[in-house]
């Protein structure tokens, strides 16, 4: 996989723009993946500062000396890089490429390139080489740039980049300069002769205190949105505020670790909202979401940094069953069944509360049974595991005995997947599609999050609108196709669409299926169950 090139920009200097580079570079290292620095900041070069703990030796070259590589006509982008020991037991790599040789020569080095010269001769076309070997090896190629308007600003902001992150304070000339430089990439990105897209760009906020003068700071904060509200409009969900990013895009300024080079990320293991670990993490967390699932961090902030973290956990059960004492009998007959799959299952009592909270660290999915209606302890125990594994890939899921009304379901209960006991789907259908839910089935294409079996199951006992089922069916009809084709594509696409239309409802003209959906997905269900179950 291609890696990412990112541009850590600022108009003006004293923004903390390496600062928030070195120490995002030590998280995704941290998170396992393979990371590049590299100081584009030429005149003022500043991450060996920072990098110099973790460097076994001094740097003996760099950037400038790309320059020299190709006036010399050879390609060895990688000469001059460093391996860093950012510690944690990091499970990816963190490698610098320093802006040059800290030696007497290094100031005549940079004053003599003349960079619209260079690419007269086609030093862009050696870049892109460059380019491509960094991205082939790395994950993430993070660089620091000038600032201000110059020469390499204009390399490191419109040619190398393929994310721009820019870096301002609470002041119109920052500020300004920021969404200006931004604008100005995209620009120049058009008259590039290579295939490049427009910039995402991730404003950031930084060094802003809100602990004295808090009236004055909300000013400047509405003010800073105002101005840089159009650098979200490409990237930001379009459910999630400006406003409400800006937020979680904010550095604060805390005095202690302006003294000196510090990484404050090597230090504060598990910051507090008021860190600015805590605040460095977001944004690593952004940038490694590739500036999506933006709504998941309104959400919850700690679900959203944990879903980009390794998770290595070993559970003791594959899925925990929190039966209710009204309704033991088929609560047991769905555990044993799943048990006889060969699929570990921790079983408690709704009400237990030696268990609440414990079924998050001890098995990776939670079933929920449900009996009639959902008791209070039912939704805290719904609540508490969706809070703790939001974003991980790990699931909640009801399943309902028989005579329960989905439409009964409150809140988010009521946008939970669920599957229904009954005459005609006993404990070990309903077993079989919990495996085919949490990954434990033998299932032959990859359907997703979207389970298409168990989605059929629930859909035989719907009752919507007759414009609703019509949808139902023509969805029913294409999905063996796109199954038996092994398009899985198509096949989310189809899952995720019918369980729009199954989200219970309460509505006077809803109905049963009719004879021809009715068929359509007993006919699915057929095919699929061959896929899934092997007959």
């Amino acid at each position: 996989m291609t890696g990412t090139v990112i541009t850590f920009y600022s108009f003006k200097g004293g923004v903390g723009r390496s600062f928030a580079l070195a120490n995002i570079a030590v998280l995704l290292a941290r998170w396992g993946h393979r990371v590049l620095c590299v100081d584009w900041d030429l005149e003022a070069p500043g991450l060996s500062d920072y990098f110099r703990p973790m460097l076994d030796r001094e740097p003996d070259g760099g950037v400038v000396d790309l320059v020299t590589d190709f006036r010399a006509g050879t390609v060895r982008p990688d000469r001059h890089i460093l391996r860093l020991a950012p510690g944690g037991n990091s499970p990816g790599t963190l490698d610098f490429l320093a802006a040059g040789r800290d030696s007497t020569d290094y100031p005549a080095q940079v004053q003599g390139i003349d960079w619209e010269s260079l690419y007269d001769d086609r030093f862009g076309a050696y870049l892109e080489k460059c380019r491509d070997h960094w991205t082939a090896n790395y994950d993430y190629v993070l660089l620091d740039s000038r600032t201000g308007i110059s020469d390499v600003g204009g390399i490191c902001a419109a040619h190398l980049p393929d994310r721009l992150v820019v870096l301002y304070t609470a002041n119109r000339q920052s500020v300004r300069g920021a969404v200006d430089i931004a604008k100005r990439a995209n620009v120049a990105r058009n008259a590039l002769p290579y295939d490049r897209p427009q910039l995402p760009v991730l404003p950031v906020l930084s060094r802003f205190d809100t602990r004295e003068e808090y009236d004055r700071s909300e000013k400047w904060r509405k003010f800073c949105v105002e101005e840089t509200k159009s650098l979200f409009e490409s990237w930001l969900d379009q459910d999630v505020l400006p406003e409400v990013m800006a937020r979680h895009l904010t550095l604060p300024y805390v005095s202690y670790w302006t003294f000196g080079e510090q990484l404050p990320v090597l230090h504060e293991e598990s910051p507090g909202a008021d860190q600015v670990g805590f605040a460095l993490e977001t944004v690593a967390a952004v940038i490694a979401h590739s500036f999506d699932r933006t709504e998941l961090l309104e959400e919850n902030r700690d679900a959203y940094v944990a879903a980009v973290r390794p998770q290595k956990k070993d559970f003791a059960y594959d899925i925990q069953v929190s039966m209710p004492r009204s309704n033991l009998t088929a609560s047991r007959a769905v555990a044993d069944e799943l048990e006889r799959l060969g699929i570990r299952v921790g079983k408690s009592l709704s009400g237990d509360r030696s268990r609440l909270g414990r079924a998050e660290a001890e098995a990776r999915h939670l079933c929920l049974v449900i009996d009639g209606k959902a008791s209070r302890w039912q939704s805290a125990e719904a609540e508490l595991f969706l809070h703790r594994t939001l974003g991980h890939d790990r699931k909640l899921i009801l399943v309902l005995t028989e005579g329960t009304d989905p439409r009964d379901l409150s809140g988010y209960l009521g946008s939970v997947r669920y599957l229904q006991l009954g005459p005609m789907n006993g404990a070990l259908k309903v077993a079989r599609s919990l495996a085919d839910e949490i990954g434990a089935g033998r299932a032959l294409v990859d359907t997703g999050q979207a389970d298409l079996v168990s989605l059929l199951r629930q859909a035989e006992h719907a009752r919507l609108r007759p414009e609703l089922w019509d949808l139902v069916g023509e969805f029913a009809s294409e999905m063996p196709g796109a199954v038996g084709a092994g398009d899985s594509v198509r096949a989310q696409e189809l899952g995720a669409d019918l369980a729009v239309l199954l989200r219970p409802r309460r509505d006077d003209g809803a109905m049963p299926p009719p004879l021809t959906v009715r068929e359509a997905l007993a006919w699915a269900q057929q095919v699929l169950d061959v896929r899934v179950n092997g007959g």
